[in-house]
């Protein structure tokens, strides 16, 4: 969860990520709103995320925006044994304009190996470190 809640170093592992601002926090210290510009087909977006958070999930959600009428993620983790963790991702976009099949497919490929294989590669850089 530490590397989900390190908010301002996303745009370091995600390729989507272009910038994030935390505007405020819990009392926890975990983000609570936050800005974010995304980069994804040669489309740019700005969204105002609200996140929540809880000891194995977090979830977040985008009111409307440029390119999306809203959207919502989840990330929910089960410990799979002493060092191992499985994640599951899912999101669901509504998107304000009609897309082609085929961009659908490209962004959903690109969206989930950000959400999956980049921050796997930052979870086992950050633990062999």
């Amino acid at each position: 969860m530490d590397a989900l809640a390190d908010i301002e170093d996303v745009p370091s592992w995600s390729p989507l990520h272009k910038h994030t601002e935390v505007l405020d926090r819990y009392p926890d210290g975990r983000p609570h709103h936050v800005k974010a510009t995304f980069r994804i087909l040669g489309i740019t977006d700005k969204e105002l995320l609200e996140y929540h958070w809880g000891d194995n999930w977090m979830v977040w959600d985008a009111t409307e925006t440029g390119q999306q009428r809203g959207q919502h993620a989840e990330y929910n983790l089960t410990s799979e044994g002493e060092g191992r963790t499985r994640v599951r991702f899912d999101i669901i976009l509504d998107l304000a304009a009609p897309v082609p099949g085929f961009l659908i497919r490209r962004g959903k490929k690109m969206v989930l190996d950000s959400a999956t294989e980049c921050l796997r590669t930052r979870v086992m850089a950050r633990s062999t470190a």
